[in-house]
């Protein structure tokens, strides 16, 4: 009985500490990043980098945020690591993860991306002139 105590109280020690350490990497990713207000990005908390909301499996840009995280012998998501992140296209949409962060799009979705590169304005719907 007492190994069971035991075991159950380190395995909700464990999920605490995980659930802490997700929850400040991404207070520090939306500080730093600074995600349009209501985009995606603003609203989307952990599926920024991990696949589904409350599961450890992560997403492309997570993977590439960890192994940029690694690379700098870090555990903090800071300005060297997104710099290091900038220029890929985690999840191949055709759009790099620093564009899509500025867009306030997810950039470890491929189904999420800007209608227009930033500082571009969307194009006009077929067959209208746009004026």
């Amino acid at each position: 009985m007492r190994s069971f105590r035991w075991l159950l109280g380190s395995a909700i020690a464990l999920l605490c500490v995980a659930a802490f350490g997700s929850a400040a990497i991404q207070i520090e990713f939306t500080k730093l990043a600074k995600p349009p207000k209501d985009s995606a990005l603003a609203k989307a908390a952990c599926v920024t980098c991990h696949k589904q909301m409350g599961k450890t499996d992560l997403n492309a840009y997570g993977k590439d945020l960890a192994a940029a995280m690694k690379a700098l012998k870090t555990k903090q998501v800071n300005a060297a690591v997104l710099t290091r992140v900038a220029k890929l296209d985690s999840d191949k949409d055709g759009v790099t993860n620093a564009d899509e962060v500025k867009a306030g799009t997810l950039p470890g979705d491929a189904k999420s991306k800007p209608t227009a590169k930033p500082g571009e304005k969307s194009a006009p719907p077929k067959g209208k002139s746009g004026k």
